[in-house]
């Protein structure tokens, strides 16, 4: 058992079931400006780096900065009045997040989806069940990898990161708990499957969200 009194979460991925509604809105902003539009596989490969990483790589190569912008422009709005079509917590998390709780842990997520849409879905999903504190995109703080985010967290929950683990579901998460001095719980329900997270250094991986329980 890993006796930490600090979990910090990632989103998508780890807590969230994002993918349909980001495929639905990237193939919408790809195909308003006749572009090919991408598989879903192919979306949940591009996942992690928030959107606008997301919309470089699913735009055709070539296509420049200004062009990728348009796009990203167009992306934004139609996600945000679809985020919530299809998008849930993962079966088990929430019992999880409520089972944690119980044990006295403080809780939080940090994500690269902006913070706007973190806030929302905080409120919706996860602030009942007992997550304490979400933090998303924010200008002047830099994306994971970057471990600022991270730390902002830290401080919001009164944590060292020697108190803290980290809970994600890919390769970025995992850089970014390494940047951050945390030991990271890799969860292979996201948008990896368990030989890529073997693969991106992944040491403890978890196939179910009560397996949390038994672990912290």
């Amino acid at each position: 058992m890993l006796n930490f009194p600090v979990v910090i979460f990632d989103l998508d991925g780890t807590l969230l079931d994002t993918l349909h509604d980001l495929h639905a809105s990237v193939n919408y902003a790809l195909e308003q400006h006749d572009m090919p539009l991408r598989s879903i596989q192919e979306i949940r490969s591009y996942l992690g780096n928030g959107v606008g990483s997301l919309i470089a790589q699913s735009v055709p190569a070539g296509t420049s900065s200004e062009e990728r912008e348009v796009v990203l422009s167009t992306f934004r709005p139609y996600y945000f009045a679809h985020s919530m079509d299809h998008t849930k917590p993962y079966d088990g998390v929430i019992e999880a997040i409520r089972g944690l709780k119980a044990k006295g842990k403080r809780l939080g997520v940090v994500s690269n989806k902006p913070n706007e849409a973190v806030q929302d879905l905080h409120q919706r999903f996860f602030a009942p069940a007992g997550m304490d504190i979400a933090i998303g995109e924010t200008a002047g703080v830099p994306r994971k990898p970057d471990p600022a985010s991270v730390f902002v967290a830290l401080a919001r929950l009164g944590a060292e990161p020697g108190e803290a683990v980290y809970v994600g579901d890919s390769e970025v998460d995992l850089e970014t708990a390494r940047r951050a001095g945390l030991p990271c719980i890799a969860v292979a329900w996201g948008f990896r499957d368990e030989p890529e997270l073997l693969a991106a250094g992944a040491g403890t991986i978890i196939h179910k969200p009560e397996e949390l329980l038994k672990l912290l």
